[in-house]
């Protein structure tokens, strides 16, 4: 229900060239960007979104498309500020590797460890709440959910809603996406560090990374260049349903921008946060328990696009979607965000991957 696994005027930005570090794209690359684009995106006056491609941190393609605001006719911008859904879980994977860099925990710890009186705690380990791997029931499959949807819920009370439930599956035995385990994850950076996630994660992420523009979500707060959420209906576009983002919590209460993401991304590639060996802790693939292999590491799903290797995650939360596309080889950064769920940036982002990809082995060619 909460989380799961635009063309205005285009803001014509200025097509950005970029020092040779990255490599210059033509004016026929960017249309060619715009037309994947304005397939899902192409009503200047609905709800919109932002894309942005980089290549060893630098821009190549950057623009807006859509409505910020429907009610006060705002176009959208590229500093807008979306909520990223499930991409919050990247941080928390993150926030939990930081605290086993401080010694503080091990992902390998069974979580009984910290939460006494979990069901079956001591026979489900860190690991495999990062892993979709624990088997536990997911909040969102729940009927029940309803009840607390708009409901301000501590990160225990969380915890205490679904941890009862029937198991799916015994721990270490299948992959299967679930937000439980990582509204767990938020509860025990809780109980670890002695401060609350969000504070945990503006310290040692947000700050650090110098993302001044991303946020946990708020409805009440003044977000400055908010982009505002919306559901499409019969009878036409509607503001979005309203949750307490206590509910999703650290499984994907997030905000922020697309230029903040792609700090995000440098930061992890620059080891300004984790060091190497927990960095790539969240980047390698892992086992079940019969010794096959599934394509998820720690907050990132690990897949491939035209075969070369990728780590790509996306969030749905109510009134928005967000898709993110990392390709370590070409250091290239894909990312898109949308104020409507109406409107998935999912297939768009992958496809601007590819074309990026084509692109840049195209011009490789050439004399």
């Amino acid at each position: 229900m909460i989380i799961k696994k635009l063309i205005t005027p285009l803001i014509l930005l200025p097509f950005l060239s970029n020092t040779t570090d990255a490599q210059t794209l033509s004016k026929r690359y960017e249309k060619k960007i715009d037309s994947i684009i304005q397939t899902e995106f192409g009503n200047k006056n609905e709800p919109g979104g932002v894309f942005l491609i980089s290549q060893n941190g630098k821009n190549l393609y950057r623009k807006a498309f859509g409505k910020a605001n429907l009610e006060l006719n705002v176009n959208m911008t590229p500093e807008n500020v979306f909520q990223i859904g499930s991409m919050t879980k990247q941080f928390t994977a993150v926030a939990i590797l930081l605290l086993e860099q401080q010694r503080k925990l091990n992902v390998n710890d069974p979580i009984s460890q910290y939460i006494k009186d979990y069901p079956n705690g001591d026979k489900i380990t860190i690991h495999q709440l990062l892993t979709h791997t624990s088997g536990i029931k997911d909040f969102t499959k729940m009927k029940s959910i309803s009840s607390i949807a708009q409901k301000e819920m501590k990160p225990e009370e969380m915890v205490n809603f679904f941890k009862n439930e029937p198991v799916d599956f015994a721990p270490g035995e299948k992959f299967d996406y679930n937000n439980s385990g990582y509204v767990v994850l938020g509860y025990i950076i809780e109980l670890v560090s002695g401060t609350s996630y969000e504070d945990f994660i503006k310290k040692n992420i947000f700050d650090k990374a110098g993302m001044n523009h991303s946020y946990y979500a708020s409805d009440r707060k003044v977000i400055p260049q908010r982009a505002y959420g919306y559901h499409k209906k019969e009878q036409g576009f509607v503001n979005k349903t309203v949750i307490s983002f206590s509910v999703p919590f650290s499984s994907g209460s997030l905000m922020s921008t697309a230029d903040d993401m792609l700090k995000w991304q440098q930061a992890l590639n620059q080891n300004l946060i984790l060091d190497l060996k927990e960095t790539q802790k969240a980047f390698q693939k892992y086992k079940l328990n019969n010794g096959e292999e599934f394509t998820y590491g720690y907050g990132w799903h690990l897949k491939d696009i035209n075969g070369i290797p990728d780590r790509e995650h996306g969030g749905s939360v109510f009134g928005f979607k967000s898709m993110g596309v990392y390709i370590p080889a070409e250091d290239v950064y894909v990312i898109g965000l949308s104020n409507c769920d109406c409107h998935s940036p999912t297939e768009v982002t992958k496809n601007m991957a590819k074309a990026a990809l084509h692109e840049m082995k195209t011009s490789s060619k050439q004399p």
